[in-house]
């Protein structure tokens, strides 16, 4: 490998010291057209090998922008295909890092077939390896496809770009108006981007990721020892109800959380967190956002938006695949209601419905604050599939907040009327403990008991076996 490549400095930095092993190192173009002949391959422009993050096998290729400009062509492509061929072989993670600048123009034909036999790769492992792709220089054209394939993408935040249409080339568009191919836009605006750092902390984050995963859909040995306390009390739990990336963070073991799609959708929070050891997916509502001196920078409505929906969905999706139990900390009371957000919410919304009731892992579901109507059963309610359902003590749960329902029920009545009955029906209908009479809650818990309460659900649920309706796949 050339150590003195960009694409071979990003392997070792990537990988645990010494660990890379280089596979077809010797490989060059195979096409002679345009005088290609002529003109050097190292490795036809993609170092491709294998390595271990903190002990994990993982395959890696990096594309090499000082050959060709990492362009694609025929052989290059292969030696991409064949990774994941092996990868699919001893199951295990694929890391792409990219760095191109696309097709291949000197080999038409066979660098076009090149890209789609990559795309069968990604389809095939999608769903049985975890795959990362992580953008360091240009990635557009049916190059940016590779990204949207594989299940976490990582940008680096000024020098890449991705984009299926160049800026300049929309309608009504130039790129000191609008930057559709920065990574600003990519990970607020289109949601494709994970995670968007500097060079060094997208390796960095990536090696965080890939020691949270499983290796492969039946990997059922990734726990790590927990030196936590399982019965640790969370006192200020109930403080950070509103920004639940925090309280994730203190009910999971040592504060770990790695959250995706962080800057797309910020009310609806998605990522993983670590319970006595293992890997829990996580999805919640939320509210507020704090920033690093403790100040509210942002807050939202307890609603669901189209986009939140749509993360909570592919998310949960990836996490039932993986066989990765999952965790909700619900606090919704509606849909969000604007035209724009209209449009979708009705699909958006089906698709994350779907995605819960479809998911046969272990499901949690804790109402920390309010859970009204359709979009609470939507948040993986005990209706649609959730296993364990928990509630705080102050949680309101119902078809709709009390004051708005005694003004439906007591319409054209005086004020101190519609007062009593909304103290009646808050009582009668919207409380955790009507609500658990029922048998729509499992459990009352405190705020700061959470995570022992957590843990034990998920423990007794370990060995949890469930078959759907015989069907080659649904449609939503």
């Amino acid at each position: 490998m050339n150590t003195t490549s960009q694409a071979g400095q990003r392997i070792n930095a990537l990988l645990d010291e010494n660990s890379f092993v280089e596979i077809g190192a010797l490989v060059t173009a195979r096409a002679t057209d345009f005088n290609l002949k002529q003109t050097e391959t190292p490795s036809d422009g993609v170092i491709t090998g294998y390595g271990v993050i903190d002990g994990n096998l993982v395959y890696v290729y990096s594309q090499d922008a000082s050959v060709l400009n990492g362009t694609i062509g025929e052989m290059h492509a292969k030696k991409i295909a064949n990774l994941y061929n092996l990868a699919m072989k001893t199951g295990a993670p694929v890391v792409g890092l990219i760095d191109s600048a696309g097709l291949r123009l000197q080999e038409a034909t066979d660098a076009l077939n090149g890209f789609g036999e990559i795309y069968k790769k990604q389809v095939d492992a999608s769903g049985v390896i975890p795959q990362i792709t992580a953008i360091f220089g240009t990635c557009g054209g049916g190059l940016a496809i590779v990204p949207t394939l594989t299940d976490f993408t990582f940008m680096e935040e000024k020098k890449a770009k991705l984009f299926v249409n160049s800026p300049n080339a929309i309608d009504g568009n130039e790129i000191s108006k609008c930057d559709t191919s920065a990574a600003a836009f990519q990970s607020e605006e289109a949601g494709i981007v994970d995670v968007v750092a500097d060079e060094a902390g997208v390796l960095a984050q990536i090696r965080e990721l890939v020691s949270m995963l499983p290796a492969n859909n039946e990997d059922n040995s990734s726990f790590a020892e927990c030196t936590d306390d399982l019965n640790r009390v969370c006192d200020d739990l109930v403080n950070c109800a509103g920004d639940t990336s925090i309280a994730l963070s203190r009910i999971s073991d040592n504060g770990v959380f790695f959250e995706t799609k962080r800057n797309y959708a910020k009310d609806m929070v998605t990522g993983f967190i670590k319970l006595n050891g293992a890997t829990v997916g996580a999805v919640a509502n939320r509210t507020e956002i704090y920033g690093d001196d403790g100040e509210v920078t942002e807050k939202f409505d307890a609603v669901l938006s189209a986009k939140g929906c749509d993360k909570a969905a592919e998310f949960v999706t990836f996490c039932d695949a993986f066989d990765i139990p999952v965790l909700t900390l619900t606090n919704v009371k509606g849909y969000k209601a604007t035209k724009c957000s209209e449009k979708k919410m009705s699909k958006a919304v089906a698709r994350l419905t779907y995605a819960f009731a479809n998911a046969t892992v272990p499901k949690v579901n804790v109402i920390t604050q309010k859970a009204y109507g359709s979009a609470y059963v939507a948040m993986n309610s005990k209706a649609i599939g959730a296993d364990i359902t928990m509630a705080w003590p102050d949680a309101e749960i119902g078809t709709m907040e009390a004051k708005l329902a005694a003004k439906i029920i007591c319409d054209g009545q005086g004020s101190e009327a519609i007062d009593a009955c909304a103290k009646e029906y808050a009582a009668l209908q919207t409380s955790a403990n009507s609500a658990a009479k029922r048998g729509y809650v499992d459990q009352i818990v405190t705020p700061e008991d959470t995570r022992k309460y957590v843990i034990g659900a998920f423990e007794m649920l370990y060995t949890k076996q469930e078959d759907g309706p015989a069907k080659k796949h649904g449609t939503v």
